[in-house]
């Protein structure tokens, strides 16, 4: 009875069937350690509470405490025990065996689905520069899913350019080989440019790097050349769609501010490594702002607008460079529809703010030459981000003003004469303050008639 009292509940299970049976002892043809550990169990109660057995290894057991999970991990055989345990006293003590826990090492992928949101579509957001991307889809079943991923991917983050667009150009030279591959990169990339909104910007990036960086030249002609030809084919058609129903007016607009984009972003390096732009582009938006303007309705007012307002800079110097007059004839078309064309008052207050913004140079600031320091003299916005200060009679000045040392001075020896006084007020002296004390609370006298006069004012426009 006692030995069952003396036993911790549960202890010996797991260890064999016969262990409290036969009292403890070892079975016949066993290995002998279920008996080493009986016979040890009276010495090394020392509490009145004895050590139970845990329910789960812990991540790092002391030296001695070897369980058989816990050699199980460790992959120490279990009829090793004794001697993975440290002697109780002897000279081994100095050095006692310190087991170390098994590195726990996760099989779940970082682009596993339990990373993301619900309803999120991990396609778009995948990282095509890593090669995990590719592994995952050996393969790929078409080059067009290759690039209408890639296409869709940067309309979801346009900030990925720059990191992937040198993969992805190496995975299309390696791909597009034969000219029907280079016809259909062209029509995805313009498909993509044209229906997705606000794309026009970076599919005209990617053009750009594309025209300079695919190695491919077939006979039938570079990226660059099929390119404006795929946009010559639209071009061709401009009359027809500016005067046609809303959804072809919707796509050619969509064709024009793509141009436009084209036009600003599309390099072309010459034989002397200068870069130029497409002297063809900008022909053609000159063609296209004669015809959204021979039909003004307000989607085609709106859309030059746009136009100019994105190119118009541009425009103006190069025409002015080779001594057209375009631009003239542009606002002087302007100024006529909005005398003449029936379109709404917003319309035609924004073709006004057009011609406003031409006549102030489209916006822009002349700024110094790189190479001169800017002074008070040769650049005119020089104080434009000064701070504006006051007098204490409340009068702004700034550093432009000629007496500015003068004033300044004098409002840091007011600020010394009050130190504590800060702009919020939050660190305002309080009503015991000798200064607060000595002053009154009468009004001025010009304050007071002023006051007087404000009073008699109100009141009589209440009455009447």
């Amino acid at each position: 009875m006692a030995d069952h009292f003396d036993r911790t509940p549960g202890a010996g299970r797991g260890r064999g069937r016969g262990g409290a049976a036969d009292g403890g002892a070892a079975r016949p043809g066993g290995d002998g350690s279920l008996g080493s550990e009986a016979a040890e169990a009276p010495q090394n109660k020392t509490g009145a509470h004895p050590q139970q057995e845990g329910l789960r290894p812990p991540k790092t057991a002391p030296p001695g405490s070897g369980g058989a999970e816990y050699l199980q991990q460790t992959r120490i055989p279990s009829g090793s025990q004794d001697k993975a345990s440290v002697p109780d006293s002897g000279p081994e003590m100095a050095k006692p065996q310190v087991a170390v826990a098994p590195v726990v090492v996760s099989k779940l992928s970082v682009k596993a689905p339990e990373f993301y949101p619900s309803g999120y579509n991990q396609n778009f957001s995948q990282n095509f520069a890593d090669s995990s991307y590719e592994d995952g889809y050996d393969g790929y079943l078409t080059l067009a899913d290759y690039v209408q991923d890639f296409l869709n991917h940067l309309t979801e983050q346009p900030g990925c350019f720059e990191t992937e667009i040198e993969q992805f150009a190496e995975t299309l030279n390696g791909w597009v080989t034969t000219d029907e591959a280079l016809q259909e990169l062209v029509e995805l990339i313009y498909q993509q440019a044209t229906s997705v909104p606000n794309f026009s910007y970076m599919g005209a990036r990617l053009c750009n790097y594309l025209s300079h960086h695919l190695t491919i030249s077939p006979q039938s002609g570079t990226f660059r050349q099929l390119l404006l030809q795929r946009c010559r084919t639209e071009f061709e058609n401009r009359d027809e769609a500016a005067k046609g129903d809303e959804a072809t007016r919707k796509q050619f607009h969509a064709f024009v501010l793509f141009l436009a984009e084209l036009y600003l972003n599309l390099e072309i390096k010459g034989t002397k490594g200068q870069v130029t732009r497409a002297e063809i582009l900008q022909e053609g938006l000159r063609e296209l702002l004669n015809a959204l303007f021979s039909n003004p309705v307000d989607n085609n007012l709106i859309c030059a607008v746009k136009l100019l307002k994105l190119t118009g800079s541009v425009l103006e110097d190069a025409w002015q460079e080779k001594g057209k007059d375009d631009m003239n004839e542009v606002i002087q078309r302007i100024e006529n529809v909005v005398l003449d064309a029936n379109c709404s008052r917003d319309v035609k207050r924004m073709l006004l703010k057009l011609v406003e913004l031409r006549s102030s140079n489209w916006g822009r600031v002349l700024g110094t030459s790189s190479h001169t320091e800017a002074t008070p003299e040769n650049d005119p916005n020089y104080f434009m981000n000064e701070p504006t200060f006051y007098t204490s009679d409340g009068i702004p000045f700034t550093a432009a003003d000629p007496d500015y040392q003068e004033k300044y001075q004098e409002l840091l020896e007011r600020e010394d004469f009050c130190p504590d006084n800060e702009e919020n007020g939050t660190d305002l002296p309080g009503a015991d303050y000798l200064y607060f004390d000595d002053t009154d609370d009468e009004m001025d006298p010009e304050i007071e008639e002023a006051y007087e006069k404000f009073c008699l004012e109100s009141e009589h426009e209440r009455k009447q």
